[in-house]
């Protein structure tokens, strides 16, 4: 018996020193990484990895070629519930707006490990002129002959700017040898929204309530934004990026980037889950069995209020498909990352497809085409459908053409976790 405890103790007392030893040779691994339990970002769906055939999902004889059947595969991703609303994007253009009144206020937080002295955002920025800072701002607001009066205080939304780098993975990947400056884009956007799309849109037709109102009034916080290009819309999920790793912790990695979906993202999203579903919610008919319409276009030859909104509608309106995702037909058109190519189905792969393309201000026309998908509130139909492509120019704005945002998820599944 003694014998017995005598070889129990020396075992613990074994286990013991080795769990304070060192590695001995072992491979372990490096230890104390950061822990990484995934994120759920709010107001976004996660949308799980699956295949799908993609490709026009009813018959359209004219549109065979551009739109052929092909099968693929597609990595699981997070996407916004709804179209970015005007209030959210707000958030953006408020930012930037902060950012330069506490540049010109010289309200810096001192200077960080790098030299760098970043803004103080704790400084609240008081505009008002008689009890704030309006005065020492005057500079940020319309000058001299650009006021229609004297008392008139509107900012000059020509200096609201927002400047980032992005890196051209593809050139990195095919470019050896390349140095990393080489492989670096700069890039500055004026991030205002064009608001007089509504007037440049539809001639001979009264719509300047809506280019006086439609991005500041209330009554529109959370209808989708629109007159954003697809500049603009990369700027914003930059800037979302941004914001979501400056407020982590420090010792927590940094998530993948906020982006806009690619575009065959952006249909196995809209399906639902269903295959060769025509449109969201599955069925092969824009109308319920009531005769209710269920998305907001214009139905028959014009009738743009019989669905229940002349315009576009709240971004969370009607019913969303299987994945929780809102208006993902109508509404607003939506710009995607990809370049359109009538035959990009022929030579994207069948993993994650995707055809991208960084067009220069000096590119033809057509190489400034970008994918936009789901149909608007000015579309008939078939614009709707699930399958159908469509393109708009890079560097246009439209009343007709919003954004939401994917999240590529790292790991294999949500349900892992």
């Amino acid at each position: 018996m003694k014998r017995n405890a005598l070889f129990f103790f020396c075992l613990v007392a074994i286990v013991l020193a080795s769990c304070g030893s060192e590695e001995k040779g072992q491979l372990l691994g490096v230890q104390n990484r950061p822990a990484w339990n995934g994120i759920n970002p709010y107001g976004m769906v996660y949308v799980p990895s699956g295949t799908l055939t993609i490709g026009q999902s009813d018959q359209d004889v004219f549109n065979t070629y551009t739109q052929k059947p092909k099968s693929i595969s597609i990595s699981g991703f997070f996407m916004d519930d709804t179209e970015i609303t005007n209030n959210e994007y707000r958030e953006f253009v408020y930012w930037i707006r902060d950012s330069i009144a506490l540049d010109m206020l010289g309200f810096y937080a001192g200077e960080d490990d790098f030299g760098n002295e970043p803004l103080d955002w704790s400084e609240d920025v008081d505009y008002s002129y008689d009890e704030g800072y309006g005065e020492d701002l005057e500079d940020m607001y319309y000058q001299g002959d650009m006021r229609m009066s004297d008392t008139e205080r509107a900012f000059d939304t020509r200096m609201f700017e927002y400047s980032y780098k992005w890196i051209d993975w593809k050139k990195a990947a095919h470019s050896k040898g390349t140095i990393r400056s080489e492989l670096l884009n700069d890039e500055t956007v004026n991030v205002y929204p064009d608001t007089l799309v509504w007037i440049r849109d539809f001639a001979y037709s009264y719509n300047e309530p809506m280019a006086r109102n439609y991005f500041w009034h209330p009554a529109f916080d959370d209808y989708p934004v629109v007159g954003v290009n697809w500049d603009q819309a990369r700027a914003f999920c930059h800037w979302r990026s941004h914001m979501w790793n400056s407020y982590k912790g420090a010792d927590e990695p940094n998530t993948e980037e906020f982006r806009l979906p690619v575009e065959s993202e952006w249909e196995w999203a809209a399906r639902g889950g269903r295959e060769l579903a025509p449109y969201p919610w599955g069925g092969y008919y824009i109308r319920n069995a009531k005769g209710c319409l269920l998305a907001n276009f214009k139905p028959g030859r014009g009738n743009y209020p019989e669905d229940g909104g002349f315009y576009t509608v709240k971004a969370d309106a009607y019913f969303p498909n299987d994945y929780g995702l809102y208006n993902m037909a109508g509404n607003v058109s939506e710009w995607t990352e990809s370049m359109y190519h009538p035959a990009a189905y022929d030579h994207v792969h069948d993993l994650n497809p995707d055809l991208k393309y960084d067009a220069k201000d000096d590119d033809p026309e057509s190489y400034k085409r970008k994918v936009i998908r789901g149909g608007s509130w000015k579309d008939i139909s078939y614009y709707c459908q699930t399958g159908t492509r469509d393109f708009e120019y890079q560097d246009t704005t439209k009343s007709y053409i919003g954004f939401r945002c994917a999240l590529t998820f790292l790991g294999r599944s949500l349900n892992d976790f």
